[in-house]
């Protein structure tokens, strides 16, 4: 992956966390500094789920834990309309190996 498609992505995930929903953001209060358990959780964190001729596909996950390989979405009003990427997202996260970006 170029460094300035790692960039785009970077940038991305910073924008997701600015306009945070106020559920992501009660949540993130609780996950943040491995206040849970001391376990270590990523807020919009880029998950690569495939990678082939050179590109990587991935998905963006509310809130993952390496630790405990663990995804957690908060699935809104906006998700009424991605029940297929939704659908798929499930599917990888669920039963891929994942890794980093």
């Amino acid at each position: 992956m170029s460094t300035q498609n790692r960039k785009s992505i970077t940038q991305l995930c910073r924008e997701l966390r600015q306009r945070a929903t106020p559920s992501e953001r009660k949540l993130w209060d609780y996950l943040r500094n491995k206040q849970l358990d001391g376990v270590k959780f990523y807020c919009q964190k880029p998950l690569v789920y495939e990678e082939s001729f050179h590109k990587k596909y991935f998905y963006i996950a509310d809130f993952f834990t390496r630790q405990k390989r663990l995804v957690v979405e908060l699935d809104g009003p906006i998700h009424d309309h991605k029940k297929e990427y939704d659908k798929n997202r499930d599917i990888v996260c669920s039963t891929r190996a994942i890794g980093k970006l």
